[in-house]
This record gives C-alpha cells, sequence and structure tokens, in this order.
C-alpha cells in the first residue's frame, strides 16, 4: 500500500504533466481527463488523513478549530 508520501509524489507528477501538457497545446479532452484523475488521487489523500488522523488532530485543537475540523470530516465522508 502506497504512504500518502508517495501519493502526494505521483500527484505532483501529474500535475507536472498537466502544465507539460498545456504548455505544448494539448487537447482539451486529455488534459481534463487528467485534472479528473488529480482531483480524485487528491480526494483520496485527504480521505486517507481524515481516517488516519483526526482523532490525533482532534485532541490537539479546541472550540471552533475542533468544530471545523469535525465538520471537515463530515463533508468528507458524505462525498
Amino acid at each position: 500500500m502506497k504512504t500518502n508520501e508517495a501519493r502526494l509524489n505521483n500527484i505532483i507528477g501529474q500535475i507536472e504533466g498537466v502544465k507539460k501538457m498545456m504548455e505544448s497545446g494539448a487537447e482539451c479532452l486529455p488534459v481534463l481527463t487528467q485534472l479528473k484523475a488529480i482531483k480524485s488521487a487528491v480526494s483520496r489523500v485527504m480521505d486517507m488523513v481524515v481516517e488516519d488522523q483526526f482523532d490525533n488532530c482532534l485532541k490537539s485543537l479546541k472550540g471552533s478549530d475542533k468544530n471545523l475540523l469535525i465538520n471537515i470530516k463530515k463533508y468528507v465522508k458524505s462525498n
């Protein structure tokens, strides 16, 4: 299983690839396809971080920050 760091490195590579595609005048559909893949990959990393680190993050927060993180977790789980 890939680590979050490995996933982020892959996302960085995808973004660099899209940048090159756009600079070279690539057609719209392949660019949009890659952007959709990037969006999905970022979402997966976010899901993993929320699941893996939520409790640790929550312990260190207070007040509105704590409520914000709880709402973020609800949002991530529902989407």
